[in-house]
């Protein structure tokens, strides 16, 4: 899965809409910050020979404000009213504090004692034109945008977003809202955690379809998904079976399998391949068994292909068990579990279809092959889920 992560490419957007994007390549400053020695503080920009000379009265020569032109100038005996973020004028080198000083017509009196600071942002204080802001790589979270546009940017290079195209097969399902009166279906609801789960980690759902066990529908949307989508994500059959057409809806554009299964509980089935040029995973049909896999495997396929570190989606760590936690069988197992203050708990039901309880999950346990009971206290490997 790490190997077929791979970036798809890169693009240039506007600021605007750069937010959780990834960088593919650093930003750098086309200015300083600030580009001029301003205020730190509202007070008064004054000579700091003045005041180690003994000058309290000082006589205010004019204003300056955040956003004004420089060039202003101040003599001996002098200073300037000024605000936060406005230019010092030429010849001052510190501001005094507008709460230690009083205003009598035209002149400033020093009233209170000084402070040791300067309250001064010497120009290129914060960063120089030139400085590298953030690296490539970078998620373009609240805070990078905020390096971005101070550099003075207005797009950015990012790495291009997967298209992804999520097709929900069986007979048995209808849209949410059409299920109630009718028991012999169910509504799908697999397709909209694995769609959210998808852009959370950096795709771009294009289409979300729901379609029948209809071999000659399913081939069609296939070459449908294929054109338009870097990665398609097909959802259902629960095991090997007679109308289970998932692989095969690829079949006639070559299909090429990356793995066919894979030993993990629940995960049965989930396979990965490659149908001209593109991705295709193939995740289960029982809710609970497609969200885990779909953490386990979407995740860091839909990360890499965003242009972000594949296997940094894996963070797995370790956490006590609030409860014990019986032994494991021959397959690699993920159970569902839930926060208990510092430590973690597994939920009572582990049913592979089972929804009320995949919403209470907020870890999942990693349990390996034959490992033995654990008891509460123990050490278990966990990822957020």
């Amino acid at each position: 899965m790490l190997e077929a992560a791979r970036p798809l490419g890169t693009e240039q957007v506007p600021l605007s809409a750069a937010a959780g994007r990834i960088l593919a390549e650093p930003v750098v400053a086309r200015v300083d910050s600030p580009p001029a020695d301003v205020s730190a503080m509202d007070g008064y920009a004054v000579r700091q020979a003045d005041l180690e000379a003994g000058l309290t009265r000082l006589r205010v020569a004019g204003e300056s404000f955040a956003g004004a032109a420089g060039g202003q100038t101040i003599g001996s005996g002098e200073a300037l009213r000024i605000f936060t973020g406005a230019p010092l004028p030429a010849g001052a080198d510190r501001v005094v504090i507008q709460e230690v000083v009083e205003r009598e017509g035209g002149e400033a009196v020093i009233a209170g004692p000084l402070s040791s600071g300067r309250h001064v942002r010497t120009r290129g204080s914060d960063f120089a034109a030139g400085d590298t802001l953030l690296e490539a790589g970078r998620r373009l979270d609240p805070r990078a945008l905020v390096a971005a546009a101070a550099a003075d940017l207005d797009q950015v290079a990012v790495h291009r977003r997967p298209a992804i195209t999520i097709i929900g097969t069986g007979d048995e399902l209808v849209e949410p809202g059409e299920a109630a009166g009718r028991p012999d279906t169910i509504p799908e609801s697999v397709s909209f955690g694995v769609a959210a789960l998808a852009e959370l980690w950096g795709g771009e759902v294009v289409r979300r379809a729901r379609l029948r066990d209809d071999p000659q529908a399913l081939e069609q949307a296939a070459a449908r998904a294929l054109a338009a989508s870097d990665l398609i994500v097909v959802t259902g059959g629960a095991s090997v079976g007679e109308r289970d057409y998932a692989k095969a809806m690829f079949a006639s554009a070559g299909l090429e399998l990356i793995f066919a299964k894979i030993a993990i509980k629940p995960g049965k089935p989930v396979w990965l391949g490659r149908a001209a040029g593109k991705l295709v995973l193939g995740l289960p049909g029982n809710p609970t068994s497609a969200l885990v896999t779909a953490r386990l495997l979407l995740a860091p396929l839909v990360a890499g292909l965003a242009g972000r570190d594949a296997a940094a989606a894996l963070g797995w760590r370790t956490a006590p068990l609030a409860q014990g936690i019986g032994p494991c069988g021959d397959r690699e197992t993920f159970a569902r579990g839930q926060w208990r203050g510092d430590a973690v708990a597994p939920l009572s039901n582990q049913d592979s279809g089972a929804q009320k309880a995949l919403a209470a999950a907020d870890v999942l346990i990693r349990r390996r092959p034959a490992a033995p009971a654990a008891a509460a206290g123990e050490t278990v490997e966990i990822i957020d889920f």
